[in-house]
C-alpha cells in the first residue's frame, strides 16, 4: 500500500502523523511511504530524518499518489479538492462538529477512519488517549498563563502562595482529559473538583488521589454552584464520535466572576460550552459575559514534538494493520478497530455521528 503524510494545513497545527522511527517498519513490510517535504519539520523532525521515503514538494502529489492518507487533524476545506473514491483518510476526524466534511466525505466515497472513535478490545479509546492526555496536562498549564494580568487574566497565581488562596479550579468530565487537567491543577497548587455523572469514577479517583482531589456528583443546581465562586472551569466531557454535551450553559456562566476563565477542551467535538466559539493558539480568547473563553481545538499542537511521538506510538500498529489487512478484512476481523469507520462507500457508518448530524446511518457490513 502507499501510505500518503501530507503536511498540516490547520491553523498553528505543527504536528505531523508519523514520526521517522515508524517508517522502517512500514517500508520492511512492503509499504510505500509518500511524505510532503517540511511535513515534520515543525514537530523537529526535517525531512533528512525520514530514510528511503519519497519526499515531493506541495500535497497534490502526496493526495493523487497515496492509497492511504495518515494525517493528524481532520481534512481543512482547502484539501477536499483532493478526495477520492475508495482512498482511506485515516486521521482524527471529529466529524460531529464539522458537517461539510461528513458531506464531503460522502459524497465523494472515501473511506474515513476516525481515531477517536476506534476503541481496544476493554472498549477503551487508544488512540484518543494519548492526545486527552497531552490536553489535559496542558490545559492547566494554558490557564496559569491566562491568569496573569499581562495576558488580559485577573492576576492570579494558580497555587497562590503562604497568604494568599490559590484558585478554585472546577473539571467538569472524570475522563483521561479532565483527570490529568486535575492531576497537573492539584500539582500546581490549585483547589480542584472534578465533576462526573458516574459515581464509580468519582470514588475511584477519591481514593486514587488521597482526597487531594475533591469529586461531586454533577447535577446543574450543584455545578452552577461551584461555578459561581471558581476562578478556572474545563470543559471535558465526551461521547466517542457525537456532538459534546452543552454541560455549561450560558445561565450557568452569566453567575461566574468578572475574568474567570474557561477552557472548552471539547470544542474539536463542537464543546461542552453552550455557545462557545472557536479560537486558536494564536488567538486564544475571547471575552463574552466578562469571563474569559478559551477553545482551542487543537490544544496538544503547541507541544508538536512529544504529540507528534505520542501519537505516531499509538497509532503505528494500527497502520500497519490497515496496510497489511486491508478495510474488509478490518471489518471482518477487528471489530473494534472498526469502529473508527465514520463514512464508507457513501454511507455515514458510525452510529453515533449519524444521529448527531440527523443522517441515515449504515452498518458497516451492509456499506461494503
Amino acid at each position: 500500500m502507499i501510505i500518503g503524510v501530507p503536511k498540516e494545513v490547520k491553523a498553528d497545527e505543527k504536528r505531523v502523523s508519523i514520526t521517522p522511527d515508524k517508517i522502517k517498519g512500514l517500508i520492511d513490510a512492503g509499504h510505500k511511504i509518500i511524505l510532503e517535504s517540511g511535513a515534520g519539520q515543525d514537530a523537529g523532525f526535517p525531512d533528512s530524518a525520514y530514510l528511503n521515503v519519497e519526499i515531493v514538494s506541495g500535497p497534490a502529489k502526496v493526495w493523487e499518489s497515496a492509497d492511504m492518507i495518515v494525517k493528524v487533524k481532520e481534512p481543512q476545506q482547502e484539501e477536499f479538492k483532493h478526495f477520492r473514491q475508495n482512498q482511506i483518510i485515516f486521521t482524527y476526524l471529529h466529524l460531529a462538529a464539522v458537517p461539510e466534511l461528513t458531506s464531503e466525505l460522502v459524497k465523494t466515497k472515501v473511506t474515513g477512519i476516525a481515531y477517536e472513535t476506534i476503541e481496544s478490545n476493554s472498549g477503551s479509546l487508544p488512540l484518543l488517549e494519548p492526545m486527552s492526555e497531552i490536553a489535559g496536562r496542558l490545559a492547566p498549564q494554558i490557564a496559569a498563563r491566562l491568569l496573569q494580568s499581562d495576558f488580559g487574566g485577573p492576576g492570579k497565581l494558580l497555587g497562590g502562595v503562604p497568604g494568599a488562596e490559590p484558585c478554585r479550579f472546577v473539571v467538569v468530565g472524570g475522563g483521561t482529559v479532565g483527570l490529568n487537567a486535575a492531576f497537573i491543577a492539584t500539582s500546581l497548587g490549585a483547589r480542584v473538583t472534578i465533576f462526573d455523572i458516574n459515581l464509580d469514577r468519582l470514588r475511584s479517583i477519591e481514593y486514587r488521589y488521597r482526597g487531594s482531589i475533591k469529586t461531586m456528583l454533577s447535577t446543574e443546581e450543584k455545578l452552577t454552584d461551584y461555578l459561581t465562586r471558581t476562578d478556572v472551569a474545563i470543559g471535558a466531557v465526551l461521547i466517542p464520535g457525537a456532538s459534546a454535551p452543552k454541560v455549561i450553559t450560558e445561565k450557568m456562566i452569566n453567575e461566574m466572576n468578572p475574568l474567570s476563565l474557561i477552557i472548552d477542551v471539547a470544542i474539536d467535538q463542537g464543546g461542552s460550552v453552550e455557545q462557545i466559539k472557536s479560537t486558536t493558539q494564536s488567538n486564544p480568547t475571547y471575552i463574552k459575559n466578562d469571563v474569559i473563553h478559551c477553545a482551542i481545538p487543537n490544544i496538544p499542537g503547541s507541544v508538536a514534538h512529544t504529540a507528534s511521538t505520542a501519537l505516531s506510538n499509538a497509532t503505528y500498529g494500527h497502520i500497519l494493520y490497515l496496510a497489511n489487512n486491508g478495510v474488509e478484512n478490518l471489518i471482518a476481523k477487528n471489530k473494534p478497530f472498526a469502529k473508527g469507520l465514520n463514512t464508507l462507500n457513501g454511507h455515514v457508518t458510525h452510529e453515533a455521528l449519524a444521529k448527531s448530524l440527523d443522517l441515515k446511518y449504515v452498518n458497516v457490513v451492509e456499506a461494503l
